[in-house]
Order: C-alpha cells, then sequence, then structure tokens
C-alpha cells in the first residue's frame, strides 16, 4: 500500500540535509526516519492505486446496472399506464 521506494527517498532527503558532523550517525537517523514515516503514513486513510482502480471498475458496472434498471422500470411504466387506458 505505501511506496517504500518513495519513503526511502523522503529518508535520504533528510539523511543527506544532515550537516557533516552528524553523518556518523546517518544509517539510524535514516532507519528511525524511515520507520517514523510509515507509522504515520500508515494512520491515513488511504488506499493502494490498485484498490481505487478496482473499486471504479465495481462503481462503473454497478452505475450501468442502474442504467439499465432505470430503463427497464421506465418500460414496464408505460406499458402498465397504456394498459390502464384501455
Amino acid at each position: 500500500m505505501i511506496n517504500t521506494d518513495k519513503l526511502e527517498q523522503i529518508a535520504k532527503q533528510m539523511n543527506d540535509a544532515l550537516p557533516p558532523g552528524l553523518k556518523a550517525a546517518a544509517e539510524d537517523f535514516e532507519s528511525k526516519a524511515k520507520t517514523i514515516l510509515q507509522s504515520q503514513l500508515s494512520k491515513l486513510d488511504m488506499v493502494s492505486r490498485e484498490e481505487f482502480d478496482r473499486q471504479s471498475a465495481v462503481l462503473a458496472k454497478t452505475r450501468q446496472m442502474v442504467e439499465q434498471l432505470e430503463a427497464r422500470l421506465a418500460e414496464l411504466e408505460a406499458k402498465q399506464e397504456s394498459a390502464a387506458e384501455e
């Protein structure tokens, strides 16, 4: 769900921004930064692109079925009205 490559890129950018004297703690910092980012991002209510696309397809199919049912209902109502007039 969470793109770990992007997290690694962000952690590396944060690591690169450290002053030269702190480079000794870079690996520890990068590891902790990744952990913190993953923890915070996991709290967000997000879905993967794959899940979004899957749900979009389900919604499109459902919408198509509703339109077909509406057309069928209109047809049946028209038949009922014409039968009532006779």
